[in-house]
């Protein structure tokens, strides 16, 4: 069955350099908030922002959301300084350190590395602070299977806006469609980064759509990917995390139907249901496989916290 993990359905983007916004975050309703050290920060801020980072995890309430910094890429100077610094000031009170534009298995291990010798050190459980992997550039899809092989990796990303620019794609507008391509040209790329998140049992992803006020348009890409299989998808703005929420989770009929066909088949299969392999459920056959679908959408509403409308009734003899 596809990973399911912590909630993600929105992934709150926050920059580091502002108070305001790290307060604010607190009391929205996304899965994910992330507190950025990266693309958000200016060069000049960065040490302030990790100030602000630190004090924003220990002091604030976060109601259950999942906790990440996003930290700067491995070919600057600052990744070490952030890794340390946050881990030291806020590590009891972090879930996950975010990898920008990782482009091997290497600077994914040197991070796993880096977060056990801190853990060592602080007395935090060793493997608590999981690591999401940011797929920004044409080597990291490349060597996103070896990326994502790592025990302690529970995500990956799809950065579209530095991948456009790696691969010399010719858009300036990020996450959507391009009308001179007849097809979605992202399809590849998300069905490569969601193979190798389900081959090691992790989750995928999708990016950003930086419209911000185009809800509608947000609402039809991030559609896209959800229906392949991802669990959710960054927002950069407050008024797209409703319709995250609302896209990465099952219809309310969908999920009703996953639970009452796992109930089916329990029943079934068991002596009370004549141990039957295969049954109809109404109109519809369902077997073994139809139980492994159901298992996807019901666990996915399941981690929504959705409730369920319906209730399964035993056939009489």
């Amino acid at each position: 069955m596809a990973a399911v993990g912590r909630p993600r359905r929105s992934c709150l983007a926050v920059p580091g350099s502002s108070v305001k916004m790290l307060g604010k975050a607190q009391g929205l309703p996304a899965d994910q908030v992330f507190l950025d050290l990266e693309d958000a920060v200016a060069p000049l801020a960065k040490p302030d922002a990790r100030k602000n980072v630190v004090a924003a995890l220990n002091e604030g309430g976060w109601a259950g959301k999942t906790r990440v910094v996003r930290v700067n890429d491995l070919t600057t100077p600052w990744t070490y300084r952030d890794v340390i610094d946050v881990v030291e000031g806020a590590g009891a009170n972090l879930d996950c350190v975010m990898l920008p534009k990782v482009q091997n298995a290497a600077q994914v291990q040197w991070l796993d590395l880096t977060l056990t010798q801190l853990e060592k050190t602080l007395g935090l459980p060793v493997g608590r602070i999981g690591i999401e992997a940011q797929i920004e550039n044409a080597a990291g899809l490349v060597n996103v299977d070896e990326i994502a092989a790592s025990p302690r990796v529970e995500t990956i990303i799809f950065g579209p806006a530095d991948f456009m620019a790696s691969i010399n794609m010719r858009s300036l507008t990020v996450g959507a469609l391009i009308p001179a391509y007849p097809g979605d040209p992202y399809h590849y790329i998300l069905m490569r980064i969601l193979m190798a998140a389900r081959t090691h049992d992790k989750q995928a992803i999708d990016g950003p759509f930086l419209q911000i006020r185009d809800v509608d348009g947000f609402r039809d890409v991030a559609k896209r990917s959800a229906a392949l299989g991802f669990d959710g998808k960054w927002v950069l703005h407050p008024g797209q995390i409703d319709a995250a929420n609302e896209v990465y989770s099952p219809a309310q009929a969908d999920y009703d139907h996953a639970e009452l066909i796992l109930d089916a088949y329990e029943h079934c299969t068991s002596e009370a249901g004549g141990r039957l392999g295969a049954v109809l459920l109404g109109d519809e056959m369902i077997d073994e496989a139809s139980r492994k679908m159901a298992l996807v959408i019901a666990a996915k509403g399941r981690a929504a916290g959705m409730i369920r409308t319906s209730t399964f009734t035993p056939p009489t003899a």
